[in-house]
Parts: C-alpha cells; structure tokens; sequence
C-alpha cells in the first residue's frame, strides 16, 4: 500500500516555496561555481593540454582500459555473490534457536563489520602466503576481503529484512503446524526480500566502488591502472586526466547500478495479482 508524498510534510505555501526557491538557487549556484573553479584551476595548470590526453588515443591504451574494466567487474562480481552466499550463512546461524550458536555467529558478524576492508584485502594477500597459502593472488585477495567485509553487511541487512515483518504472520504459520524452516522460506522470505532489494542494491553500489582498493595488493583495477598511466613521465605525468577517466568509469558503472535499483524497486512494489491491482489506491 502506498501513500501519497503530502502525508510526510505539510504542503509549502507561497512565503515556503519561495524560500525553497532561493535556497536551491544558491545551493546551485555555489555548487557551479566550485565545479567553475576547479575546471579553471586545472586548465591553468594545462591539466587539459592534447599532451597530457594523448595517451588516451591510444588503440592498446584503449584496450587495456576494457581489459581492466572487465577486470575490475568480475572480481566485484565473484565478491558479491560469496557476499550474499555469506550473508545468509551469517543469518542463518545468527537466527539459530541454539543461543551458543546465534552468539557465536553474531560475534563473527561484528568482527567482520568492525575490520576496514583495506587491511582485509591485505592480511589475506600478505598474511596467508606466510602461513603457507601460497594459492592467494590478488584476485583472490580482493574478492575474499569483498565476501567477508560485505557478508556481514549483508547479513545485517537480511536480519533487518525478516525483523521488519510483523511478527502476527509467524505466529499464524506455527499455529497451522508449519515448521521453522518453511515459515522462513514460504512466508518471510519473499516479502523480506522485497523489502530489502533497494538496500541489497545499494550495497552493491559500495562492493562495486570498493573494488578501487585492489590496487593496494597490485590487483589490475581502475585506479591502479589510473597510477599506472598518471605516473608516465613520457606524458607530462598525466595523474589527473587519469584519475578523470578511471573516476567517469566507475560513475557510469554506479549509475548503471543506480538504475537497475531504481527498476528493481519499481518492480518489487507492484502489484503481483489482479486483486492486488484492484486494491492498490
């Protein structure tokens, strides 16, 4: 069931939409304005000279940069999906009747939230190899760092999710005889999971822009190819254009990302049946 917007807040009257008018002006304003400085700043300091983009033109160049887009995309592919596979695990044993074993799995939870993903990422590139792991690479590495740090998130997430169904439809599931598991897959799931998929998708959001820390254990991503070209004495050291090119990726990435939430919340709020259509206000 939806609402309309007004019930949040009163409906602005004329002194009220003309101040929230001037507020955006300003706020606007200001916002072109330092975007004005930065672009004239980096201008003068000939940040936009043909020299320093030349490296750009490149046809290897521009592969290398597909390459490592790729790159960057299945190592934040293979890290989401043992983050989700983690965060169930994590929930499960969180959920568990047994309270030594819900103890244990929350305390796991914590820690895993509580480590920087960077030292992460870090201890198991650096940290294993001297315990004799020598399987670990980079992409190891960061997809392992991406599955501990976000399973837990995750797992947070799904715990939210099940808490905010009310718990009268449980208590009606056990009453007819349904057993735990089956209230958990037939009658909390799917709504849970229709409550939580915007979250679920913003997460990704962060797995995806997280990805950018690989480059401190040499995993072949954006920004460390960004360091890479920004770093070539033979162009003039073009860090910036670099780091413009690498960030403009990683912001359509996002947005992409941003979009298919935006579709996937639309959908998990529509109507399913057409009763459900009929009763929708």
């Amino acid at each position: 069931m939806s609402y309309p917007t007004q019930a949040l807040f009163d409906v602005l009257g004329p002194r009220g939409r003309r101040k929230s008018a001037i507020a955006g002006t300003i706020t606007i304003g200001a916002v072109v304005a330092i975007i004005a400085f930065v672009v004239i700043q980096l201008a003068r300091s000939g940040q936009f000279s043909a020299a320093k983009w030349q490296v750009f033109t490149f046809p290897l160049v521009q592969q290398e940069i597909i390459k490592t887009t790729g790159s960057t995309l299945s190592v934040f592919l293979v890290g989401a999906v043992l983050a989700i596979a983690l965060g169930i695990v994590l929930l499960l044993g969180r959920i568990a009747p047994l309270r030594w074993v819900s103890r244990v799995f929350a305390w796991l939870t914590e820690i895993f939230r509580a480590i920087p993903l960077l030292v992460l990422m870090m201890l198991i590139y650096y940290g294993l190899p001297v315990l004799g792991a020598t399987f670990v690479t980079p992409f190891i590495a960061v997809a392992a760092g991406l599955m501990i740090y976000n399973g837990s998130v995750f797992a947070e997430i799904f715990r939210a999710g099940l808490n905010s169904i009310p718990p009268g439809q449980s208590e009606a599931a056990q009453a007819i005889g349904m057993r735990r598991g089956q209230i958990l897959v037939v009658i909390l799931a799917p709504q849970a999971i229709r409550n939580m998929m915007p979250t679920i998708i913003s997460q990704l959001v962060v797995a995806l822009k997280d990805t950018a820390l690989g480059f401190m254990v040499t995993y072949p991503e954006l920004l460390y190819l960004a360091k890479f070209y920004g770093t070539q004495m033979s162009y003039g050291s073009p860090i910036i254009p670099s780091a413009i090119v690498m960030g403009s990726i990683y912001v359509v990435l996002c947005l992409i990302m941003s979009f298919i939430a935006v579709r996937v919340e639309k959908w998990s709020s529509a109507p399913r049946t057409p009763k459900q259509k009929a009763l929708r206000p």
